[in-house]
């Protein structure tokens, strides 16, 4: 059996990139997945991937910034599937890459909302429901900007340092209550928000892999499914004894 087999999980922005990546993941290793994501039409697509591979999905259109789409998702999981055992905050969005000064205040509202906000209404929601099944796993997905800074990205990085902190408060508040709440910090990861951030720092004149590759002491960026092996062993039994932590998987960039 599975990792996770009988399980129910719910993964947000899991039309793509990381998320869609996790939400196969956890169908393989036997769970129930909610597809979540603002885009319907790649949500759909997740969906279909599952199917495909033999998995139990639905998908759920919600918007993390906003409170009423989260206590919906999370009330959508419980009447598909009648409980919660696992979710994966992976929703968010990179921003602009301009320095302080130079930030629009706008910018930095949505930035934080989605990344910083949408997780903390996830948490509040996905607890209060994991509450009444006797525990649960949550993975939060922060980014090595949650350890470090980036110039350029303050919202960004501020944002992930907050998903972080949110992580251990969590993890201290319920670990007693059989929650196990736990964050990890991607550095460079084959996706469309690497690609935009690229292409906003080089002016579209470097690739992806040519200027991150080097950036990485392993030699090379990751790719989505080397987290989601982490994401859903997190949320497995044989992760029991972690809990608080947040995690970097980022092919040793914060070990320079």
């Amino acid at each position: 059996m599975g990792l996770v087999f009988g399980k129910v999980a719910l993964v947000t922005g899991s039309g793509a990139g990381i998320g869609r990546s996790a939400a196969l993941k956890f169908a393989e290793e036997g769970a129930k997945v909610v597809v979540s994501d603002v885009n319907v039409e790649s949500g759909n697509e997740t969906v279909a991937l599952v199917k495909q591979r033999g998995g139990d999905a639905i998908f759920v259109r919600a918007d993390v910034a906003k409170a009423a789409d989260v206590e919906a998702l999370v009330a959508s999981v419980v009447r598909t599937y009648g409980r919660l055992d696992c979710a994966c905050n992976n929703a968010g969005i990179e921003g602009k890459i301009i320095s302080l000064a130079e930030q629009c205040e706008d910018d930095f509202d949505r930035v934080m909302s989605v990344n910083a906000k949408g997780v903390f209404l996830c948490l509040k929601h996905e607890i209060a429901r994991m509450l009444k099944n006797g525990g649960g796993a949550i993975v939060n997905l922060a980014s090595v900007a949650g350890l470090i800074g980036f110039p350029g990205l303050g919202p960004y990085v501020a944002s992930k340092h907050a998903i972080n902190g949110l992580t251990k408060n969590a993890a201290l508040e319920y670990s007693r209550h059989g929650i196990r709440v736990n964050s990890i910090c991607p550095g460079g990861v084959e996706t469309r928000m690497l690609d935009s951030l690229v292409s906003q720092a080089s002016g579209g004149k470097v690739g992806t892999r040519a200027m991150m590759d080097p950036l990485h002491p392993i030699g090379r960026i990751g790719m989505p499914n080397e987290v989601a092996e982490l994401i859903v062993w997190l949320c497995s039994s044989r992760a029991s004894f972690v809990t608080g932590a947040n995690i970097p998987i980022d092919g040793g960039y914060v070990a320079q």
